[in-house]
């Protein structure tokens, strides 16, 4: 059971937790372009908005498929005895961390910038202003979800303190 439930989170991981954060990265370029129309005018725009709009459903949807890495972890750590250890639990917290980030920050960010893509033409100067403003908030918690990933990966990798030889 538990080699199971090691590749079911490895794979899960991949599929899963791989596309989320690529598309959460992605989203502040495009969204942006489409925003501010740069480029080559109108049909950059309408483009950039079209891949905004796909990378904001990716985002939402690999963020709930990606529910299923933390469950088959603790699956595995449990069945390797490993639950207390402070690498895992400090792992465990990180990906809480990247979770919270992502439903609190960055999928509301991403909704906000779809809203102010939505908008007539008629928007105020502020108000695309302020949408421009919060791309650097976005673009910030997308670098930090990343980055959190990337910890969690090295310390799932390394194991300080394990006691397996590798």
């Amino acid at each position: 059971m538990g080699k199971f439930l090691l590749s079911v989170h490895v794979v899960a991981a991949i599929l899963f937790i791989g596309p989320v954060t690529v598309a959460v990265s992605l989203f502040p370029r495009y969204a942006r372009t489409a925003l501010t129309g740069a480029g080559d005018g109108d049909a950059d725009a309408g483009r950039a908005a079209a891949v905004a709009a796909l990378l904001h459903r990716i985002s939402r949807v690999y963020a709930l498929l990606g529910l299923s890495v933390p469950v088959a972890g603790v699956g595995v750590a449990i069945e390797l005895g490993v639950l207390g250890d402070a690498w895992l639990v400090v792992s465990i917290v990180l990906t809480a961390a990247a979770a919270a980030l992502l439903a609190l920050v960055v999928l509301p960010a991403q909704r906000a910038a779809m809203s102010a893509l939505g908008t007539s033409a008629s928007e105020t100067d502020s108000t695309r202003a302020a949408s421009l403003a919060d791309f650097g908030r976005l673009a910030t918690g997308a670098g930090v979800f990343g980055l959190l990933w990337v910890v969690v990966v090295v310390l799932m990798v390394v194991r300080p303190g394990s006691t397996t030889g590798v």
